[in-house]
């Protein structure tokens, strides 16, 4: 296969301009060939990291497996046991700090990142030279398949933090040789500046999130810019559910006049993009990067292609911290149909619904907040923002969706918001409808649901302890 090894080396190349594939084997070979090829690198992976991780080695021997005992895909699937970001933080805990699953010295560490620990001890990703590289070209490989092309500019509204997203666009953006503005995001005022900027450079590609995107649409023509005047061809988001649902796409392909391609995993799988979709069949699973398996939440085996499960990764080209059955806690449903770009990857039809620890129940119906996005995005008279809020009345679970209306004249907007949730949800809802600007816009991750029950079960806590 072109160039494909462990570790992973790929130098300078580049394929011809003209050129609608990267690796034109490797993204369009029959299924049952690159089977064959990735169980090598899982092979390979699996031996690498029992050398050099007393945490896998560990992790494997509590569990009965040996490398030397893989033989097939399915031996993958039942003889190693997933990990999960608990796993990763008590590992680091103990080994500070990057835990005893890194698997390089530490003075071959090239880059630091991490996650924002707001909801507990942070986790730091080290990243070797090696890894830097392999993580440019597999982003490069992508924007390629999302038709960018060396010396387009892409603008890249993204924080440049310890969120990985931003940075993986950029240094892919760079290994394409393409023109690059890491504009960033999350500053005072940003929002206008950015609409100025984009009127004046006239970018190719755009990089954020939907929410962000949005609300730069609202921003820019507060500031007498036309949106589909910035000539955007394709924008491509991550860090939250929504350019997959198809109300939220539209939405921004109306705004924007643009292709909308969603794209994600997690910061700890980085290249995030590689289940970006190429097309508008949904998200790619980029088998020979990071191997994808969609499995039962509770057996973490693989699911039948048409059935929904939660995605667990294992990377195939990583020597730092290699993450091997990592289990994302997201939701989706995968299939192996035909793409419309030719490429034979299994795919996400729906893109990630979004966290499994992100649903909440409402008198036993299992709801998720894109559920309800789906739903705000296709009303009229909506006005670009809403809150989800979860309550107990009693022994009973109520659920309050409160909307921005777009003016505040929508007297129909609460009728067709009710309806629609009822049979979106398959439970009533309550629906309170709020004055435009109500809610704050921003350049990242939209929180949109306010779960009031914890607060309800502490006072009850309080009031008998029993």
């Amino acid at each position: 296969m072109e160039a494909w090894s462990f570790p992973a080396r790929y130098d300078d190349y580049l394929p011809s301009p003209t050129a609608r594939y990267w690796f034109p084997r490797r993204e369009t070979m029959p299924a049952p060939d690159r089977e064959a090829a990735v169980l090598t690198r899982l092979q390979e992976i699996t031996r690498y990291a029992w050398a050099h991780s007393p945490f896998y080695r560990r992790k494997w021997d509590d569990a009965g497996f040996h490398p030397d005992a893989l033989r097939s895909l399915e031996d993958f699937e039942a003889k190693v046991p997933v990990i999960t970001k608990a796993d990763l933080r008590e590992a680091q805990a103990r080994v500070p700090p990057f835990g005893d699953y890194l698997c390089v010295p530490e003075h071959e560490i090239h880059r630091i990142h991490g996650t924002s620990g707001t909801t507990g001890r942070p986790t730091a990703f080290a990243i070797g030279r090696g890894d830097w590289d392999a993580i440019a070209n597999a982003h490069a490989r992508v924007l390629w398949g999302m038709g960018i092309r060396p010396g387009d500019r892409i603008f890249i509204a993204a924080i440049f933090s310890l969120y990985l997203g931003s940075w993986g666009s950029l240094v892919g953006a760079e290994r394409l040789r393409a023109q690059c503005f890491p504009f960033g995001a999350g500053a005072p005022g940003m929002t206008a500046r950015a609409a100025m900027w984009l009127d004046q450079m006239k970018p190719n590609a755009f990089y954020g999130t939907p929410s962000f995107a949005l609300h730069l649409a609202e921003v820019a023509r507060e500031e007498g810019y036309e949106p589909q005047e910035f000539g955007l061809k394709a924008m491509f988001f991550s860090g939250e559910p929504g350019a997959s649902v198809p109300s939220v796409r539209e939405r921004i392909i109306r705004e924007f006049g643009a292709r909308v391609i969603d794209c994600g995993s997690m910061a700890e799988m980085t290249p995030f993009m590689h289940l970006a979709g190429t097309d508008e069949s949904g998200m790619l699973c980029w088998q020979d990067i990071v191997y994808t398996e969609i499995c039962d939440s509770n057996t973490f085996h693989r699911v039948p292609y048409g059935q929904r499960g939660t995605p667990v990764y294992t990377h195939l080209e990583r020597t730092s911290q290699p993450m091997i059955r990592l289990l994302s806690g997201d939701l989706s449903l995968w299939d192996h149909e035909p793409t419309r770009c030719g490429r034979t990857y299994p795919r996400l039809p729906h893109g990630v619904f979004g966290r499994i620890d992100d649903m909440f129940t409402i008198r036993g119906e299992n709801v998720y907040p894109s559920e309800i996005d789906a739903v705000m995005n296709q009303l009229a008279g909506y006005g670009g923002e809403h809150r989800i809020v979860v309550s107990r009345d009693g022994t009973m679970d109520e659920l309050l969706v409160r909307i921005e209306a777009a003016s505040v004249h929508e007297p129909a907007l609460a009728r067709e918001a009710t309806k629609s949730l009822q049979k979106m949800l398959g439970l009533r809802a309550k629906v309170e409808i709020v004055p435009p600007g109500t809610f704050p816009r921003t350049d990242f991750k939209a929180k949109r649901v306010i779960d009031d029950r914890d607060l309800f079960r502490e006072m009850q806590q309080r009031l008998d302890p029993s």
